[in-house]
């Protein structure tokens, strides 16, 4: 049985609150206890420095996310727990990735784009105020993820541009330098992939909307308070449809419950009470971590002993890792290969294969290097439109697929993430080839 790897981490810009809580410490906390799964948790520390300048609070969100993770149940001796920035394999990783990962991919990230916009909105030059970080975040991503081969990555519906980026560099490493990175899945959690804040937005330290994870009794239900609601009164019937107060219960609540406030709302229940509601829920989960919360705080010298055991760990599997991909690429001792006139080695590519039936009609293939059926086209009248077909598999990958004028089924037991690899594998051999 295949050991799966599970991989997430929180950035350390500030106070850990109640959507990093459902949407990455509690279900990450669950995959851990799974069995058959090896879990990496980490700090992103380099990553808060893109955005953050301010060392003490860096310093503090590290100490505060690091006792969340612990109060709520993540044990380290049975998971990898560290602090990226113990680990200084990831960064050397990133220069690598960044060698085979073009601009362009970097010039469409989100973020990126959404500072380009602004900044051309304001008629300001695209890139003022954009630093290298930012432009560069999703390839250090890419080596979190990448470096410890982690097969499932929890995040939003917002960051899954990111996953799809780190499978693009695992692609072009692996068509270059042989099969050295697993290609990430996104794992998401619907329903709690955004959680709303105060104000309805996302729930973001950036919008200030947050509600902190081991805030004070008193201060979560004033908080909880204080979210935006419509004016429909006592008595009317309310929407459960954009009502960020219900989708915060949701993320909470179990089935029966959520069903009951549903009907609630139906009813014409008040603002006030349906709050009260919320905060009875919310604190009925939380409650019990507070005491373990506070301790671990007030003992930061005991998180950091746990964070240097778990660096330790980190780097056993990163150290030897690294000098394979270093070996790989030609960064090796010079006694290692003296001939300047060594063969290179052909890497095995999937092919594209067409022919013609007894029944006159034409049809294609597409094996893997292997020989492993991926693709089987239907019945063409023509061997020009299914050439045109194939062609356009190169251009566009996978989306091509659902738009054949002719039926293409997957291979026994092929997923769309095998095809779409072979297919970008040899979209790179058609790219590097001359003319």
């Amino acid at each position: 049985m295949r050991i799966e790897r599970f991989l997430t981490g929180i950035t350390t810009s500030g106070t850990p609150h109640l959507g990093n809580y459902v949407g990455s410490v509690r279900p990450s906390v669950r995959h851990s206890l799974r069995p058959g799964v090896e879990s990496f948790y980490f700090l992103a520390d380099y990553h808060a420095l893109i955005k953050v300048d301010e060392p003490a609070r860096i310093q503090r969100s590290t100490l505060e996310i690091a006792a969340s993770w612990l109060a709520c149940g993540l044990d380290p001796d049975k998971v990898v727990f560290y602090r990226q920035s113990d680990v200084p394999e990831i960064p050397e990783l990133t220069w690598f990735l960044s060698c085979v990962l073009g601009k362009g991919v970097l010039n469409r990230a989100h973020a990126y784009k959404a500072a380009v916009d602004k900044n051309t909105a304001a008629g300001n030059d695209p890139d003022a105020d954009v630093n290298v970080g930012l432009f560069m975040y999703p390839v250090l991503m890419g080596a979190d993820i990448l470096m410890f081969k982690a097969h499932q990555v929890p995040v939003g519906r917002d960051q899954v541009q990111h996953i799809e980026m780190a499978r693009d560099m695992a692609h072009s490493f692996n068509h270059r330098y042989g099969d050295h990175f697993v290609a990430p899945e996104a794992a998401i959690e619907d329903h709690v992939a955004t959680l709303p804040g105060l104000d309805g937005r996302k729930m973001s330290k950036s919008y200030d909307n947050t509600i902190p994870l081991f805030t004070p009794r008193e201060q979560l239900k004033k908080l909880i308070g204080s979210i935006v609601t419509d004016s429909t009164p006592p008595g009317e019937a309310k929407a459960v449809e954009g009502s960020a107060l219900f989708q915060i219960y949701q993320a909470f609540a179990n089935a029966s419950e959520t069903e009951a406030l549903r009907q609630a709302y139906a009813r014409g229940i008040s603002w006030a009470d349906a709050k009260q509601l919320v905060f009875e829920r919310i604190d009925q989960e939380i409650a019990p971590m507070r005491a373990t919360y506070q301790a671990l705080i007030d003992n930061p010298a005991k998180i950091e002993a746990i964070l240097q055991a778990g660096a330790a760990k980190a780097r056993a599997i990163a150290t030897p890792f690294m000098g394979q991909i270093r070996h790989a690429v030609g960064l090796r001792p010079l006694q290692t290969h003296a001939s300047t006139t060594a063969k290179t080695v052909k890497v095995a590519l999937p092919v594209f294969k067409q022919y013609r039936e007894s029944d006159g009609q034409f049809y294609f293939k597409l094996q893997s290097a292997e020989g492993h059926l991926l693709l089987q086209s239907g019945a063409f009248t023509s061997p020009k439109v299914a050439g045109q077909t194939i062609a356009a598999l190169l251009a566009e990958g996978i989306a091509a697929m659902h738009s054949s004028p002719v039926a293409l089924e997957k291979g026994p037991d092929v997923a769309e993430s095998d095809i779409a690899a072979a297919l970008h594998a040899l979209q790179i051999t058609k790219e590097a080839k001359p003319g």
